[in-house]
């Protein structure tokens, strides 16, 4: 299969999240060169042109045919949509740089994959799960609040805090003037003076978790994300970095399916004799036959099935019993 071709097989490509005339930053982003935050840079410094004229302003549309130039050399090929999980441990800053010269996670990541950016961020001191992709569209869909996707927690903190007070996260909280939005967090286990803690939400705003439970009077002192969407953390080792297969982001994006309108229901299966009786079918078991009943003005015993000369409900002669007829006629031997 030829990149193209995979390209357009899995999500995100132009044609689905992206009108025809693009802004040019996000084009540049896209094709891998860099992020839109650096291609903005590159426009600003005049080393981008369009159709030949140099640009001076990121606040240009590109159509599809147009020539763009970076440094006087054209665009490389958008590669095909990608992501991977990474296990980020802590002390490591999610940044392509430093000017403090603090390490980051591009220092500790294999040196064979390609140009990365980080979906979201983990603070200096928070570890676990952190997507890496080599798309900025696809980065900026899953960062958007709007896709719904929930970022999962695990959070050992000093002090105490009562179920109650977790609960009221749900409706949303501000704290020092920023609004968050629900957050589900409950208390898992206490260990000693620490709670570790399970927390959800949606948003993902910088240092949200710490800054909500410090309004808690809760002091975070190790932050996991174990889940993002539906990706999780599972056993990938610390350090490790792990490629998502191409169908299973697909799936992903796409969502689940749905079944079709319109489609008949299935028939119920007819009940087998000596089943229960099915109250919807008239509390008769189903593939039983009715007994008929005899014609109007019949006289009882007369009616189909009844041996002829035979009176209903007869009780037998003294001497008789069923299946031995004739047995007082017999002589002794």
């Amino acid at each position: 299969m030829t990149a193209k071709s995979e390209r357009q097989r899995i999500a995100p490509t132009a044609e689905r999240i992206a009108p025809t005339a693009e802004r040019i930053a996000k084009v540049i982003a896209r094709s891998g060169l860099c992020s839109r935050r650096d291609a903005e840079a590159l426009i600003a410094e005049g080393r981008v042109s369009l159709d030949g004229r140099v640009l001076d302003s990121p606040a240009v549309t590109v159509r599809p045919g147009q020539r763009i130039l970076v440094d006087e050399t054209p665009l490389p090929a958008p590669a095909p949509a990608r992501l991977w999980r990474y296990h980020k441990p802590a002390g490591l800053l999610t940044a392509a740089r430093d000017p403090e010269g603090r390490p980051t996670i591009f220092d500790s990541l294999p040196k064979d994959l390609p140009r990365l950016q980080p979906v979201g961020r983990l603070d200096l001191n928070s570890e676990g799960l952190l997507l890496l992709t080599n798309d900025g569209e696809l980065k900026r869909e899953l960062e958007l609040p709007d896709s719904g996707w929930e970022r999962r927690y695990r959070v050992r903190a000093f002090g105490r805090v009562s179920e109650a007070r977790l609960e009221r996260l749900r409706d949303g909280i501000t704290v020092e003037g920023v609004r968050y939005g629900p957050i589900k967090a409950r208390i898992e286990r206490a260990s000693g003076a620490n709670l570790w803690l399970s927390v959800i939400l949606t948003e993902g705003k910088n240092r949200e978790v710490r800054r909500v439970l410090a309004h808690l009077d809760l002091k975070v002192n190790r932050l996991i994300r174990v889940g993002f969407g539906p990706f999780t953390l599972g056993n990938l080792a610390r350090g490790a970095v792990s490629e998502v297969p191409a169908k299973r982001l697909r799936e992903a994006l796409e969502g689940p399916k749905k079944p079709k309108a319109g489609w008949a229901k299935a028939k119920p299966k007819p009940t087998k004799p000596g089943r229960k009786p099915d109250p919807k079918a008239g509390g008769k078991p189903a593939g039983t036959k009715a007994k008929s009943r005899p014609a109007a003005g019949a006289r009882p015993g007369t009616g189909p099935g009844t041996r002829p000369g035979t009176r209903p409900n007869a009780k037998p002669k003294p001497g008789k019993t069923t299946g031995q007829r004739g047995a007082h006629r017999r002589r002794p031997a």
